[in-house]
């Protein structure tokens, strides 16, 4: 008898020596890429920022392919003090984007009062104010971006419009929002 149970749980160890090994970490999901995916659509997924994959999954820049497996972290928890402002440079798209899928899922419409920012959460609605001339407009988060290191948000060509930001380019604005999105 001594020598079955023995036998029985020798073998019960080397099967188990043998198994495949998977962690599953509970501060960590994976995903798979799916065809037509971009690292800005899935962090809005899962309401992380574009940073953080990076980050997680040691990528240089934002090209990803179908079927590949990215670690998705846990998503931060947004503060929301009171209130926000931040002063930079603001500048404008339009014919280039209209129609196509924003990071937050939307199709961009650029004749609409919307703007793409680095950090704040969508659905926000931020007053946007041009410091040279007094000008400002209400816009609705909706999107990623800029992308250019000296730029704080891009502008809808609607949202630039009302401010006399289209014939420039670029201005110098204040943000401030009015109310917080998800």
């Amino acid at each position: 008898m001594y020598r079955r149970v023995r036998f029985l749980l020798l073998a019960a160890l080397l099967l188990a020596a043998c198994a495949p090994r998977q962690t599953v970490s509970v501060e960590q999901r994976l995903y798979t890429v799916a065809k037509g995916d971009t690292l800005y659509s899935i962090a809005s997924r899962f309401g992380v920022e574009v940073g953080e994959l990076q980050r997680a999954n040691a990528l240089d820049g934002t090209t990803i392919h179908p079927g590949q497996v990215l670690k998705i972290p846990q998503p931060t928890a947004p503060a929301h003090p009171d209130s926000f402002s931040q002063v930079g440079v603001a500048s404008w798209y339009g014919p280039n984007f209209n129609g196509r899928r924003t990071a937050s899922g939307e199709v961009f419409d650029m004749y609409e009062l919307t703007a793409a920012h680095r950090s704040l959460p969508f659905g926000t609605l931020v007053r946007v104010t041009r410091l040279d001339n007094g000008a400002s407009v209400v816009v609705r988060i909706n999107d990623r971006g800029p992308f250019k290191k000296d730029r704080i948000i891009d502008l809808s060509y609607a949202a630039a419009l009302k401010i006399g930001l289209v014939a420039s380019g670029t201005a110098t604005v204040r943000l401030e929002v009015v109310s917080w999105g998800n």
